[in-house]
């Protein structure tokens, strides 16, 4: 056998390898610093909804499974790179991801809201309880000027690279001063210290801030969905990893109908967030 035909057979052995990595475990990658979603305890377990959730699809598809920690601003890249097989970190299904990596079907929604400290100017303002960008009308245009009007000058402070991000860069809402930072953590803390005028996020990312450290942070003007915000939270997956996929949604499915999805989210949410 010559050298270029053993370097074929070792390419094509590598490849079945990786194809069929998860007859053994599946490895999930997750933040760890988006509470409620997942986060870790004083011992540094991983904990939060997505964490347990990722253990319960583990035993619908009869697997092992390893959860491990990535930082947000490189999970998708750390999924292409094959240092996971699936990302579970309150990552929203949009059509900008959907170029990349492929989604199961969501399981949970994820509202976004901005928040202030009490006692702020943006406190009260007249918006609708909740617009979804994807419908259009008149309440979301009502909204968005709203919005445009009482941020104009505004210091707006977002986690990088997320949909929140991106709608405050999109210019429905103006020019608006965006700080970004690395984590949700970060956010909370300047907003909490006067960095910030506002913030946003996921609404229970800020209602379970604020219980958790009584802080007076609370939310303001609309939630909001949709469009930039994409269409509910998903398992990210390699767009070629079409058996992991469809294991996944049967695995939701299951979770879903069984009211795992359902019990796990009123245990970390206050309420059934699930889809």
């Amino acid at each position: 056998m010559n050298i270029f035909k053993k370097t074929i057979i070792s390419v094509l052995a590598s490849l079945f390898i990786i194809g069929n990595v998860y007859a053994d475990k599946i490895r999930i990658g997750t933040e760890g610093a988006y509470p409620p979603w997942n986060s870790k305890n004083e011992a540094g377990k991983l904990i939060g909804f997505e964490v347990e959730l990722a253990w319960s699809l583990c035993r619908y598809m009869e697997k092992q499974c390893e959860i491990v920690e990535q930082d947000w601003d490189g999970m998708i890249p750390a999924l292409i790179m094959r240092k996971f097989d699936a990302i579970m970190a309150g990552m929203s299904i949009t059509a900008e991801r959907q170029k990349v990596i492929s989604f199961s079907q969501g399981y949970a929604d994820e509202v976004a809201s901005l928040a202030v400290m009490k006692g702020s100017s943006l406190e009260g303002m007249d918006t609708p309880e909740g617009i979804n960008l994807s419908l259009g009308g008149s309440d979301v245009n009502k909204a968005l000027k709203t919005l445009t009007a009482a941020l104009a000058g505004k210091t707006v402070c977002v986690q990088t690279a997320t949909i929140h991000q991106n709608f405050l860069d999109s210019g429905d809402v103006g020019s608006v001063n965006v700080r970004t930072y690395k984590t949700q953590d970060e956010v909370n803390l300047d907003l909490t210290s006067g960095r910030c005028d506002a913030a946003l996020a996921a609404a229970v990312a800020f209602t379970d801030y604020a219980e958790k450290s009584g802080k007076s942070v609370v939310l303001v003007g609309p939630t909001f969905s949709g469009g930039a915000f994409g269409n509910g939270v998903g398992v990210g997956i390699r767009q070629d990893d079409t058996e992991l996929l469809n294991a996944f949604n049967k695995a939701i499915d299951k979770a879903r109908k069984n009211g795992d999805i359902s019990r796990i989210a009123t245990k970390w949410f206050g309420f059934d967030a699930s889809m």
